[in-house]
């Protein structure tokens, strides 16, 4: 596995610093759907990604946000997201970063992620039990116990229904200290789990939003469960990532409005 971490480290460093150095020259942004979009600079990270993986790893199957789709049912599967924060990017913020996780179908788990934030040359990884790092310094989630003293995270997409998503907003917001909204994935769970955030909500975020993030929460200590308190795999869409013990509390807030 160290291999492997080692080479998507360099893989994630490379592509965000393509990234920085081409942020502000955008050519092209493409239109995905409602409220989705991309650019130019998210495709060529992509390729840059990809092409490295296939190198290194020709047996490895890869699931990449923008087109990107091969042996899918291998045992080891890549889930990318080579730009999470794509609207930041378009509009100038330089709140983005790079994520690479990898899916191991054998242990039905994420074993390895890696996030690199380019803006702060802040690189987050982890293997599965061997603990979660910001460069070189070992990283934990925070030790809050009650929602009152939380600060927390809550971004979803309108895809989910605004009428739940709405409702759990208003009953957490009640609930917490203070919640935030950073309009990327990556950002809020590596700050989760360094203990900067003591939780994370998201209705609507696809497999490549968090599937680097699930291994680093979780070696830091924290808790990556499905808004249905099941075990996140590669089809979960919504989520519910914490310290352990704020998410009992949470859990209980979401049952309430997802039915």
């Amino acid at each position: 596995m160290k291999g492997f971490l080692d080479t998507a480290r360099q893989i994630a460093v490379e592509a965000g610093n393509y990234l920085e150095k081409n942020f502000g020259q955008i050519s092209q942004v493409i239109k995905k759907g409602d409220r989705n979009l991309a650019t130019n600079l998210d495709r060529e990270a992509e390729n840059l990604i990809v092409k490295k993986i296939q190198k290194e790893f020709p047996s490895h199957g890869v699931i990449a946000e923008e087109k990107e789709r091969f042996r899918t049912e291998a045992d080891f599967v890549w889930i990318i997201d080579p730009l999470d924060g794509t609207h930041n990017f378009i509009r100038g913020i330089d709140v983005f970063g790079v994520s690479l996780g990898l899916w191991d179908r054998k242990q039905d788990e994420f074993v390895l992620g890696v996030v690199y934030i380019p803006k702060d040359k802040e690189l987050y990884y982890a293997t599965k039990g061997e603990g979660a790092y910001k460069n070189i310094e070992r990283i934990s989630v925070s030790e809050v116990r009650y929602m009152p003293e939380a600060s927390g995270s809550f971004d979803s997409s309108i895809r989910y229904s605004p009428q739940v998503m709405l409702e759990a907003l208003g009953k957490i917001s009640v609930g917490a200290f203070n919640i935030r909204m950073f309009g990327s994935s990556v950002r809020q769970l590596t700050y989760l789990a360094e203990g900067k955030l003591d939780f994370v909500v998201e209705f609507h975020d696809r497999p490549w939003d968090f599937a680097g993030s699930v291994c680093i929460v979780k070696e830091a200590g924290g808790v990556f469960k499905s808004l249905g308190n099941e075990k996140v795999n590669p089809k979960t869409i919504g989520y519910i990532a914490s310290n352990a013990y704020l998410y009992p509390q949470l859990k209980e807030i979401i049952s309430e409005v997802v039915k």
